[in-house]
């Protein structure tokens, strides 16, 4: 009995090993197909999440300051060198002396010149004499052309240059100096202002009031000087002096002769005497006065008794 059930058994265990191995190999092939979905899900998404972070890298890569710092450069601006350059502040003063061929042709290249390079003249005076006529001009023109203008004043081949002379003075320690003081002035007086507002009494409102007219006055005069030496490096100063000999025989400085001295030692003479006498009328008071003092004490002498002689026995 047991042998005829043995194959049986035998049968069946071998069927339901083979049952058991096809699950386990469709679990597989379920496992492996949800793994390649999963895989081309993954793929798929790939290029959103690599621009993400190529999006995050480029914004943490480059942020705002660098940006600001590389823009100057794409744009062409100016180098850190040259930007404290054009923060200087310089002075500049030239003084020209020219012996023109021609007065009215010079004065008109000069007028010019000025006027090319952006400037202008800011006081102008002529004298004439029979030696000479001359012209005196106060020139204000740019920092960046006053090189410019000394240069083209100076290289004329027909003119005489009898004087040049070109000065510079840093003035940016200065200006900074004054807008530093300026600046701490004005927080002084926002403290003397809160002051006021917590003063109870007249003495104490008079008193910080005082102090902040002070200050006042102060941040005015820095203001003020700043404004000046800020003006006087924008604008540069040339001083020009040309004229033209008329007649050279008429010169000024020349000594005169013999005779024109003494005439002239007369004539000082004649001018002499005549302010003396003035002076010696101007103090007829004084005269009047001695004059009666002296009729007087002559008429004292006159009345006083004469004294008597003694005989001797």
């Amino acid at each position: 009995m047991f042998s005829i059930y043995k194959p049986v058994l035998l049968i069946a265990s071998i069927i339901i090993t083979i049952l058991i191995a096809c699950n386990d190999k469709s679990s597989v092939t379920e496992q492996k197909t949800e793994a390649v979905a999963a895989l081309k899900a993954t793929d798929n998404n790939k290029p959103e999440e690599r621009n993400k972070s190529y999006e995050t890298a480029d914004t943490i890569a480059v942020p705002a300051p660098l940006k600001e710092e590389e823009a100057p450069k794409q744009a062409g601006a100016a180098s850190p060198a040259q930007n404290i350059d054009w923060d200087k502040k310089i002075i500049k003063n030239a003084t020209l002396v020219v012996e023109a061929k021609s007065q009215k042709t010079f004065n008109d290249f000069v007028h010019e010149q000025v006027k090319r390079t952006g400037g202008y003249v800011a006081e102008e005076e002529q004298t004439k004499s029979d030696y000479k006529i001359e012209n005196m001009a106060t020139i204000k023109v740019p920092v960046d052309q006053f090189d410019n203008l000394v240069k083209s004043l100076t290289s004329t081949k027909e003119e005489n240059i009898v004087t040049q002379k070109v000065t510079s003075q840093d003035v940016t320690g200065e200006v900074i100096d004054t807008r530093a003081r300026t600046e701490a002035k004005r927080q002084i007086r926002l403290r003397y202002l809160d002051l006021l507002k917590q003063a109870k009494n007249m003495e104490d409102i008079l008193k910080v009031q005082e102090e902040i007219n002070n200050i006042q006055e102060e941040i005015e005069a820095g203001a003020g000087q700043v404004k000046y030496l800020t003006h006087a490096a924008a604008y540069s100063t040339v001083q020009l002096t040309f004229y033209e000999i008329l007649n050279p025989s008429a010169e000024e400085n020349r000594s005169p002769g013999f005779g024109t001295r003494v005439l002239n030692a007369l004539g000082n003479g004649m001018d002499w005497l005549g302010e003396l006498l003035v002076v010696l009328l101007t103090l007829w008071p004084l005269w009047l006065l001695a004059g009666a003092l002296l009729w007087g004490f002559r008429r004292w002498r006159k009345t006083k008794p004469t004294p008597t002689s003694k005989t001797v026995q």
